[in-house]
């Protein structure tokens, strides 16, 4: 008999492979060019290659995994801990663990080479400075046996007095520290007041540091940014990767985790609750602050995230008719959640809009304020599940659209988040239809002469989402791919950057220095026939939900397009519009909104009437369901071309040379189609 085999997969880069028994993990990750740190060279001193087992049931991968797969702690892992710090619970240093059988392997963010580049960045704006937690310091009175009265009353009275404060009450947990805090400062206490209502913290004299959280958290990235409560100033901003990827790389992945294993639902309650207190504290310790001053968090996140994080199994969420368990907004102590800030500290969510359509979304509206514009406006944020609004200050209707993580660069044969090393700016001749391009982490160009020696220690890795987009659109101006997405065969005669492959052909982006002769050597990166399928299923599916909600307010044009969230933020507009992921408008009326979502989360920490507006306003917003809407596969067909079969995109041909149009062979079987 051979050797045994054990299958191991990693995550969240996905590589997979079979290995010997009692292969070292990092031999393994290694071999699966999986990016894992080592600085040692596996001796077990440096600590970087620290990777996690994930226990559990995998159907998808055919795995039962289990720490006792693993090989047991070695001494050099014990040394380690005594030596440095020990490792923390679950983790394992790869490269002195050995596989004994199948496993899951994930490698944490702070074990890769090329740590996630987490661009969601507050945007600035205006607000009205209006919080609903504040600071009132006061003398509270000396208990007197003539007015037999507690100190709790004389705490009230002096509010009053004081501060005009009325008809409040007071957090339970508080009591027990009233009277130690009145003595330790002669009887001045400052206390935080939550909606002119309830006392929820205490200090022992003069206290002036009150901070509030805004978090938005999303499928792939949780981002926060700590605001001063005083000044509404951002102090603070820290992200992360979401640490339920590992339980599925989309939002319906994790609830078909949930549905085959009803442990799920408390695993990434937990997953997403602990990685808000890891937040919090990285916040707290950018400004040298307490944790005990965050006394507020405002947040929001897309319906399956803001059920998990409320500890609501989501499941009726994975099919018709995508029941919300609450759709309202949520206000309770944020201890009830397990969340790690002051005691009496509250967690605000923002509402719901519907089953696909979340408190995210909300914020975006918050923020951006379609319902105060004369202008058609179309909000959209682009993820794995695209959110979209429109309308102006006479109605607003919104929906969802299920286009998939392509756009982030899963499923394609390159793709990946964005990180150092990734290509995000794509240029291509259409003479000779040779590439340049940018990675992120250099603003050079790949044509230009410092360019190598200035990527030289992070390389080129893969693409993006962002130049996805960039790559397939210029492909189609060049005249490498048609309008219904064939790459053009003929072209090989032409030059050598389109290649056969299996039935298809492929467009050679990037070949490595080293190995020129052969482009489709591992190291190349190719945008393949694959590729192109799935960016036109993912944004014909965007498209299909805009038409749908353009027909419901019977209009031909949309005025103002804003583009939100993390990728909205990167990507150019302009080939977002050769695409057809967006319809046609005047170019420079489409633009970036930025975090929308999380700049409104801020607006709802920083200004609490905003908070009863958005409660009433999506209370009125008109929800479609695409699923249930005749013409939505109509509209999906015409939208798989670029950009559009039917839709004459006037407004961008007026400023962008329209390719034309030939015949070209759609594979190699030497069929041929029409070029429109």
């Amino acid at each position: 008999m051979g050797e045994k085999q054990v299958k191991v997969v990693f995550t969240p880069s996905g590589r997979r492979g079979s290995f010997p028994e009692k292969t070292p993990l990092l031999d393994a990750a290694r071999s699966l060019g999986v990016d894992i740190d080592s600085v040692c060279g596996g001796r077990g001193l440096c600590g970087r290659c620290q990777i996690i087992c994930a226990e559990g049931e995998f159907p998808k991968h055919q795995i039962s995994s289990k720490k006792e797969h693993l090989s047991p702690i070695s001494d050099t892992e014990r040394n380690y801990s005594q030596r440095k710090k020990s490792l923390a619970e679950g983790r394992r240093l790869s490269c002195h663990t050995l596989l004994l059988d199948d496993c899951v392997i994930d490698v944490p963010p702070g074990s890769q080479v090329h740590r996630q580049v987490v661009r969601k960045e507050a945007e600035y704006r205006d607000i009205e400075l209006d919080t609903s937690t504040r600071l009132y310091c006061v003398d509270v009175p000396e208990p007197d046996m003539e007015i037999p009265k507690g100190d709790l009353q004389h705490l009230f009275d002096a509010l009053e007095d004081s501060w005009g404060l009325v008809d409040l009450t007071c957090d339970i947990n508080l009591l027990n520290d009233l009277q130690p805090l009145l003595k330790a400062n002669s009887r001045t206490l400052t206390v935080a007041v939550h909606r002119n209502r309830t006392i929820i913290a205490l200090w022992s004299g003069f206290h002036d540091i009150a901070y509030g959280v805004a978090v938005d958290v999303g499928s792939t990235t949780v981002a926060a940014h700590m605001c001063d409560l005083s000044s509404g100033e951002i102090l603070a901003s820290s992200s992360l990767m979401n640490p339920q990827i590992r339980f599925g790389e989309d939002l319906m992945s994790r609830v078909s985790y949930v549905m085959m294993h009803p442990e799920g639902a408390k695993e990434m309650t937990s997953a997403i609750r602990e990685a808000l207190n890891t937040l919090f504290d990285g916040v707290v310790k950018q400004v040298n602050g307490s944790i005990s001053d965050i006394l507020e968090i405002t947040l929001v996140a897309n319906p399956i995230m803001h059920h998990l994080l409320l500890g609501i199994d989501p499941v009726e969420l994975g099919g018709a008719p995508f029941a919300l368990t609450i759709a309202s907004a949520v206000e309770v102590p944020a201890r009830e959640l397990d969340l790690r800030i002051n005691n009496g500290g509250r967690l605000y969510v923002l509402p719901c809009i519907a089953g696909h359509v979340g408190a995210d979304t909300a914020g975006v509206i918050l923020s951006e304020e379609p319902h105060q514009q004369d202008a058609m406006t179309l909000l959209v944020d682009v993820g794995t599940n695209a959110e979209i609004v429109l309308g102006d200050k006479n109605r607003l209707l919104a929906c969802s659209s299920p286009t998939g993580p392509a756009f982030e660069g899963a499923q394609i044969s390159s793709g990946q988040r964005a990180a150092a090393g990734a290509i995000e700016r794509v240029r291509i001749n259409p003479e000779t239809l040779e590439p340049r391009f940018k990675v992120i982490g250099s603003d050079l160009w790949s044509n230009q002469s410092d360019f190598q020696e200035e990527i030289i220690k992070f390389g080129i890795t893969g693409i993006c989402g962002s130049g996805i987009i960039e790559v397939v659109a210029e492909m189609y101006l060049a005249g490498v791919i048609t309008v219904d997405g064939i790459i053009d065969g003929s072209l090989i005669n032409k030059t050598a950057r389109v290649v056969e492959d299996g039935r298809t052909f492929s467009y050679v982006l990037h070949v490595d220095e080293n190995e020129t002769n052969n482009l489709q050597s591992q190291s190349s990166i190719l945008i393949t026939q694959n590729d192109i399928r799935q960016i036109q299923l993912a944004k014909a599916a965007l498209y299909a939900g805009v038409k749908l909600l353009m027909d419901k307010l019977a209009i031909e044009k949309i005025d103002r397009i804003r583009l939100a969230g993390a990728f909205g933020s990167h990507i150019s507009v302009r080939h977002a519009m050769i695409l057809g992921l967006i319809p046609d408008c005047v170019l420079d009326q489409v633009s970036s909104a930025g975090n929308a979502a999380g700049t409104g989360a801020r607006i709802a920490l920083l200004n609490q009437h905003s908070r009863g507006m958005i409660e009433k306003l999506v209370m009125e917003i008109e929800k479609i369901e695409t699923a249930l809407e005749p013409r939505f596969q109509e509209y999906f067909v015409d939208a798989m071309a670029f950009p559009n079969k039917t839709d004459t995109f006037a407004n961008l041909f007026s400023v962008v040379k329209r390719p034309l149009e030939k015949k070209v062979l759609s594979a190699k079987s030497g069929r041929k189609r029409r070029r429109k």
